[in-house]
């Protein structure tokens, strides 16, 4: 099975331009009519559903932020009426309030068969067996995943989140060929293994859907290796559904989006206006298909880039390169821009004893930001002589002077010392919030 929906999925893209024109024009009526402050935005730019002719018209209509669901907590946003609303989930935002978002039937239908494309975009198949190890909850992973697999005839194990050493029971002996989590719990489950004197052949594991947090393509390689898989992309946000918005296809060069259901724009975070094929910008999502809260513009704050060029595999729908950072979570150190993510990169690409734990403190000392990168060093190195030490570090500095041009400071620890998650890692903590 190469396709789950092929008619959708290898859909010609001047076709596809008209099926998503003609479904904008039916959720912009749709918000207008039944969403307060989606009129009033609309209202104050001057807009009215008639102007909206197709997705040309599309630069016409103002942005959706976070803080607009924030703002109209919890159901401002709802285009549809309470009764119809069957399921609501929430973002697990630290600050402010939650995000809410409310699907109908048809919602978590739609929801329901990205992930089933995304499962068989991967090799999954109606035969597998897939283990979710995404949490269930208001967080959206979990039951996007299960619902997917189901959808596919493919059999759910809905793990959710902790237990590892139980979870690696059920991998084993169920003879599991897929796993859903995020990128750092593979890594975990991964460092569990081992501890338990298994290695990656004593699983079946071929498959794994990892989301839900930024990774690298160093870290991929590392989870390939330790567990016996070939690692995909999934990505996806509450806001807009969950996972399955885009999912990478065998091909691993960029994650195919349901375009169907989901109409991308790249722009200028700073000018607001679009970007070219293949240019770097903040990735703007409008929901075409959504019925409980349909989203018009809305801004991920994620860092992308759309590539239109043909796929190998067939699928016509666009791919979204990975995410560099967040417009949101860029780390600013004395006038230099850093994302976790180059972090990451240069220390899987020191190796040497270097584990794919780490973490980054950043703090204002004497009105100086200073930046701090814990890492967390192999037992065996650890136990080694001092100046294999000093060598790792030394070229730790190298590398993240090269890559960041800025020189943090380098601090090698004991193995096990950095705190493990279950769900996404902590990989940032910032200090000079919480100082006067």
């Amino acid at each position: 099975m190469k396709y789950y929906n092929e008619e959708i999925e290898c859909m010609d893209r001047a076709e596809l331009k008209k099926l998503q024109s003609r479904k904008l024009v039916k959720a912009v009526k749709l918000v207008y009519e039944n969403v307060a402050p989606y009129r009033e935005k609309m209202d104050a730019a001057g807009v009215k559903p008639k102007d909206i002719g197709g997705i040309d018209d599309l630069e016409k209509l103002p942005f959706t932020t976070k803080q607009d669901l924030r703002s109209n907590y919890p159901f401002g946003m709802f285009a549809a009426p309470r009764k119809d609303i069957i399921r609501v989930h929430a973002s697990s935002g630290t600050t402010g309030k939650l995000t809410v978002v409310g699907y109908t039937k048809n919602d978590i239908e739609a929801w329901a068969e990205c992930c089933a494309r995304a499962l068989v975009a991967t090799g999954a198949s109606g035969e597998s067996i897939v283990h979710v190890a995404y949490g269930y909850g208001l967080f959206t992973g979990g039951l996007g995943m299960h619902y997917g697999a189901e959808k596919l005839g493919a059999m759910a194990v809905p793990a959710s989140g902790g237990g590892t050493q139980r979870q690696i029971m059920l991998l084993r002996d169920f003879g599991t060929d897929v796993i859903c989590c995020t990128p750092s719990y593979a890594q975990y489950i991964a460092d569990e293994l081992e501890k338990s004197g298994m290695t990656k052949d004593d699983l079946s594991l071929r498959i794994g859907l990892f989301g839900a947090e930024p990774w690298t393509d160093e870290m991929r390689k590392s989870i390939e290796e330790r567990l016996g898989l070939k690692a995909y992309n999934i990505y996806g946000l509450s806001e807009i559904s969950g996972p399955g918005v885009s999912v990478e296809c065998a091909e691993q060069n960029g994650a195919h989006i349901q375009e169907d259901l989901f109409y991308p724009e790249i722009i200028d975070p700073n000018t607001l206006r679009q970007l070219p094929e293949c240019v770097e910008g903040e990735l703007v999502f409008t929901t075409l298909d959504k019925e409980g809260i349909p989203l018009i513009r809305y801004r991920t704050r994620d860092i992308t880039s759309l590539d239109y060029s043909p796929c190998k595999c067939g699928r016509t729908l666009v791919r979204m390169n990975r995410i560099f950072g967040r417009t949101d979570d860029m780390l600013i150190i004395r006038g230099v821009n850093v994302f976790p993510s180059q972090i990451e990169a240069c220390l899987l690409n020191v190796g040497g004893g270097v584990t794919p734990h780490y973490q980054i403190v950043v703090d204002r000392v004497n009105n100086l930001d200073t930046i701090e990168v814990q890492i967390e060093v192999g037992a065996e190195l650890f136990s080694d002589e001092v100046r294999k030490l000093e060598q790792l570090k030394k070229n730790l500095e190298n590398a993240m002077n090269s890559m960041l041009s800025l020189s943090p400071k380098i601090t090698l620890v004991s193995p096990k010392s950095i705190p493990r998650s279950e769900g996404k890692a902590v990989r940032v903590i910032d200090k000079r919030n919480i100082r006067g």
